[in-house]
């Protein structure tokens, strides 16, 4: 291993950095690792000779295309062939190409939701689900300078479209009759645009488009979906009482979701009301959904919790990253998993992020009943629920040492409320006697603690906030 290796450090999703360390000869390097890894993997399964097939895509940033063919060319060298999109695409048409044609992975050259300074490689293994941590440290323990075989072994690199495929099984298995539905739809200036816009379409809806022009800058700002971000959005929403407008991150595994009554959409309310939506429902029309059950990461809303109860049907509840939904999506075949940062996937499709197909299932519900009728209905049924989130100055290296010491620190009382448990699936998350509860975790991306709260109102959830970063701040 070389010294160029020791910046490249896999995280959630695979590498992220800025392009003054995401450099050409650091992403190959990340190339003959996967590489080496799949040769190894496939030399344990003895699979009889043939040649493995990786797909290769990217986002639309200007420096993608450069990568993704650095990457080819590494992958084929190495005795791969790889196919390589017709454009730059969304990360979740790689990862249901991977598993629909049953390739021996897949990488995507993204940054996501980042500014236009960074660049990413993810990494998707067999079958279509992000990789798991055990898989990246084993890529982290083979980063090489490219190794490639006798050129008489190389393999293909075919350049072909995949996303046509991907949006012709989404068509078919989202059962969405759109005729008379009016949808905005903002892919800013991401991967998105041509894609969720023409299914949408496609479907039948009326489909105003903003900011789907391609802009590697992204308008000088993150491809981020959130709801700062989307006032414009909620803004033409509202003007032309639009039944639904969607937004999708830079890669389009993320979406949200704007309505007339409430703008953008809490992504934990949007969450609930399409899951109950699906439980009552024939929107998805995939033959392959065996059960009712959910998983939500450990920070989403329990009112997700609460519409499952009503349904019989059980929560699956993981750590903060969707690696970890999509491991409990497989191992307890649920219907649909989700986090309450906007990432959303269906079992029977492929178990990964998919701000695609789940933008023309969101449009399909919403033809049926509106967001805003179910949201209040959720609500009427349920309570009212208020989640918020601050976060605390942390270094990276003192993360650990602060979840130990507030082991330690958690009183029997918090903010006039007794606690009734504790749970710590991801940090230390406090249920409360009057039905509340408090998260305190490390975040995976930045040098800060996260601190979530939950409660029946905007006063009590600040109360909670209040308390838990004064349990926090003090530790750091």
């Amino acid at each position: 291993m070389t010294a160029d290796a020791d910046a490249i450090e896999f995280g959630t999703d695979g590498w992220r950095a800025t392009l003054d360390t995401f450099t050409t000869p650091r992403v190959r390097m990340v190339g003959q690792a996967v590489a080496t890894y799949l040769r190894e993997e496939r030399a344990d399964e003895s699979t009889g000779g043939e040649t493995p097939t990786v797909a290769v895509g990217y986002d639309a940033r200007d420096t993608s295309p450069e990568f993704a063919e650095e990457l080819a060319r590494v992958f084929a060298a190495n005795g791969f062939n790889v196919l390589v999109p017709e454009r730059d695409l969304p990360t979740p048409v790689v990862a249901w190409t991977v598993r629909e044609r049953g390739l021996a992975g897949g990488l995507m050259i993204t940054a996501s939701h980042n500014p236009p300074e960074y660049n990413g490689v993810k990494f998707i293994p067999a079958g279509g689900a992000p990789a798991l941590p055990e898989v990246t440290d084993a890529l982290a323990d083979r980063l090489a300078e490219p190794d490639p075989l006798p050129e008489d072994e190389w393999g293909t690199v075919e350049e072909t479209d995949l996303v046509s495929p991907y949006t012709d099984h989404v068509v078919d298995a989202v059962d969405a009759d759109l005729s008379g539905v009016s949808v905005v739809y903002d892919a800013m200036h991401g991967s998105g645009r041509g894609v969720t816009d023409a299914i949408l379409e496609g479907a039948g809806a009326d489909v105003e488009r903003r900011r789907c022009d391609r802009d590697p800058e992204f308008g000088g700002e993150s491809p981020e979906p959130s709801g700062e971000r989307l006032g414009p959005l909620a803004d033409r929403v509202a003007e032309t009482d639009a039944d639904l407008g969607v937004a999708n991150d830079g890669d389009a595994d993320r979406v949200a979701v704007v309505t007339s009554g409430r703008g953008v959409l809490d992504p934990n309310l949007f969450f609930a009301a399409t899951y109950d939506a699906l439980l009552d429902g024939e929107f998805w029309s995939a033959d392959e959904v065996t059960s009712d059950d959910v998983v939500r990461t450990v920070s989403t809303s329990s009112i997700v919790d609460r519409v499952a109860e009503a349904h019989g049907a059980a929560v699956h509840e993981t750590a903060v990253g969707f690696k970890w939904v999509a491991e409990a999506m497989g191992e307890h075949d649920a219907l649909v998993g989700g986090e309450e940062s906007g990432g959303f996937g269906l079992t029977a499709h492929v178990r990964n992020k998919d701000g695609v197909a789940v933008a023309l299932l969101a449009a399909a519900i919403a033809a049926d009943t509106g967001y805003d009728e179910r949201v209040a209905a959720l609500l009427d049924r349920h309570g009212d629920i208020v989640q918020d989130r601050v976060s605390v100055d942390c270094p990276d290296d003192r993360k650990d040492a602060v979840l130990a010491d507030l082991e330690d620190a958690l009183p029997d009382e918090l903010a006039g409320s007794a606690v009734e448990s504790v749970s710590t699936v991801d940090g230390f998350k406090v249920f409360l006697a009057d039905g509340t509860w408090l998260l305190m975790r490390p975040s995976g991306t930045e040098p800060k603690l996260r601190v979530y709260a939950e409660a029946g109102s905007q006063e009590r959830a600040d109360e909670l906030l209040d308390a838990g970063r004064g349990l926090v701040e003090p530790l750091v």
